[in-house]
């Protein structure tokens, strides 16, 4: 509340003062002697220090007093007890009981009066919701406020020397703030995102300051609206526990989540372990707890040690395996590194043989020794391969080379073969197989005369030759089951007995037909058209085996 301004050294009336619009000391303080000069007060600086006073704040003082505008400044007493005007606070049960008015304050130096602070009008009310409020309490002829509640009248405050409807202002004003914080409670209990702490002592607040408010107005409703506020709270309050709990229960299971991934990772097997991705997995991880744990929900402590440390030994168990993996690995890696570097040396030893062989053989060996030795690491082995890759290469180059000049030299035989083999294969295919034997004798003495053929062509040449060969080996061992004479007597046999049973089949025929049986007939017929179909067999292969 702002003080009232200060009056002027001028013992005229400030300007624009109106008679009758400052209130009157009622036990007429000039008649004290030596009373110090009271320092005039405008009506509007009366009318500030009343409208300011806040529901909230602790009951305030009334306006001080000032004499009725006259040429002359009035003469005021020393401040007592019985003319000082009451400060309206909060009153006992019965006016009786009401405290002493407080007194007067000393009026503060004079300062000009064109140097006081601005006057800030009261926010207008609600003039319906006044005159509601009004009805609910009355002032006595002593300027006491009452309010009428279900429980009786109760005195709220006293502000005498005004008319009833400012003395009742103040605590009309005070009943709309009340009301006015529970419509907004009202309002962001339904909407605000409010924390139960902040529900509940907002309506523990709330419940304080309509309990005996020093107010005017529909108190037992006010109270009401308070305790249906609590109800609705109740409600709240269970929902948001609800979320609560459920976001919980949905952080718990996102860091489970978390732990179980990091498990599966550290429970993998060390030899199929993928380690540098499975290592900026586990970091992943990590960071996801961190996160989880600054900005997420917050979950019991017990819950939340128990995760860490399933969490904590997957990581400690993944390091453990990841160093036990990499020193063996060490290890493994020294001994295939001294392993390739005796192969590398016994190559290199090797790649200046001219006996091409035997040294071809044991490149081969030393190659097999080289895969079954293993990986060394990555760039000891890199090195050791390139050294090994060299005396190989250096050994084969050199081979090579040799084997060109050679192949140039046997280019000339080359020709001679491949007209030698035209001469081969117009045997084929046999017709006279004497006359092709003893041509096929006179082939090869020339072919072995012809001498040796470059590398690259040996296995053609000597393919072509032998498909020759072949094919007259064939038409001798035809000819010679032909001839065999126990495959033609085993002909004649069966070419008798074939015979002797188409006879038998044919006179059984011709009963048959005589007979008139047709079925008999048919079956004796196909019979004896197979047995005569395997003598057609049978003679020819006697015919061919004679010759």
């Amino acid at each position: 509340m702002s003080d009232p301004a200060a009056a002027t050294n001028d013992p005229t009336p400030a300007e624009g003062v109106v008679e009758g619009e400052v209130t009157e000391n009622v036990n007429e303080t000039a008649e004290t002697p030596e009373a110090p000069e009271a320092p005039d007060t405008t009506p509007e600086t009366v009318s500030e220090t009343v409208s300011e006073t806040a529901p909230e704040t602790a009951p305030e003082t009334a306006p001080e007093t000032a004499p009725e505008t006259a040429p002359e400044t009035a003469e005021t007493p020393e401040t007592s007890p019985e003319t000082s005007i009451e400060t309206p606070k909060p009153a006992a049960p019965k006016p009786s009981g009401l405290p002493k008015p407080s007194p007067l304050r000393r009026p503060t130096p004079a300062v000009p009066a064109a140097e006081a602070a601005p006057v800030v009008a009261p926010p207008a009310l609600d003039a319906a919701a006044v005159s509601a409020a009004e009805t609910f309490g009355r002032v006595d002829d002593e300027g006491t406020v009452f309010v009428r509640e279900a429980a009786g009248e109760r005195a709220v405050g006293q502000f005498p020397g005004v008319t009833p409807s400012e003395a009742m202002s103040l605590y009309v004003r005070r009943y709309l703030d009340l009301a006015a914080k529970v419509s907004l409670f009202e309002t962001r209990l339904s909407s605000a995102d409010l924390s139960v702490k902040e529900i509940d002592q907002t309506l523990a607040k709330l419940g304080e300051e309509t309990a005996e408010p020093a107010a005017v107005g529909d108190l037992d409703g006010l109270r009401s609206r308070v305790e249906a506020l609590g109800t609705v709270a109740a409600e709240r309050r269970a929902a948001l526990e609800e979320a609560r709990a459920a976001a919980k229960a949905e952080a718990v299971a996102a860091r489970t989540a978390i732990v179980e991934a990091a498990e599966k990772v550290a429970g993998t097997d060390p030899q199929r372990m993928q380690w540098r991705p499975a290592g900026e997995e586990l970091r992943t991880l990590l960071d996801s707890w961190k996160e989880a744990q600054r900005s997420g929900p917050r979950i019991d402590r017990a819950t939340e040690e128990s995760l860490w440390k399933r969490f904590s030994h997957a990581r400690t168990a993944f390091d453990r395996e990841r160093r036990h993996y990499f020193a063996e690995l060490e290890q493994r890696n020294s001994s295939a590194k001294a392993a390739k570097e005796q192969l590398v040396a016994e190559a290199e030893a090797l790649a200046a043989s001219n006996d091409w062989g035997a040294t071809a053989g044991a490149f081969r060996d030393l190659m097999t020794r080289w895969k079954a030795a293993g990986r060394a690491a990555r760039r000891d082995d890199d090195a050791l391969w390139a050294r090994f890759r060299a005396a190989q290469d250096s050994f084969f180059a050199a081979r090579d080379e040799e084997n060109a000049a050679v192949d140039a030299e046997y280019a000339e035989n080359l020709t001679v073969k491949e007209a030698i083999l035209v001469d081969a294969e117009a045997l084929v295919p046999v017709k006279d197989l004497a006359a092709a034997k003893a041509a096929l004798r006179g082939i090869q003495e020339r072919w072995e005369a012809a001498g040796k053929v470059p590398r690259g062509d040996v296995q053609r040449v000597e393919g072509r030759l032998r498909a020759v060969e072949q094919a007259v080996r064939d038409a001798e061992q035809a000819q010679w089951v032909r001839s065999n004479p126990e495959t033609r007597a085993r002909a004649e046999g069966a070419a008798a007995q074939l015979e002797s049973a188409i006879e038998g089949l044919e006179g059984e025929l011709a009963a048959a037909q005589a007979k008139g049986d047709k079925r008999k007939v048919e079956e004796l017929e196909t019979a004896l058209a197979a047995r005569r179909s395997w003598l057609e067999q049978v003679v020819r292969a006697a015919e061919d085996s004679r010759g």
